[in-house]
């Protein structure tokens, strides 16, 4: 498994959506931003 470092790019990684779509950070490289949300706990 990969780990991010402070001050390098994030380890290439794949998702599934809730919709089921496959979807892969390095996707996003040379776009304008990307947006990670985390949630602890119950909401």
């Amino acid at each position: 498994m990969n780990t991010a470092v402070v001050s390098q790019p994030a380890p290439d990684f794949e998702l599934t959506s809730a919709t089921g779509q496959k979807i892969r950070l390095s996707s996003y490289r040379g776009k304008k931003s990307v947006v990670l949300v985390f949630v602890y706990g119950d909401t």
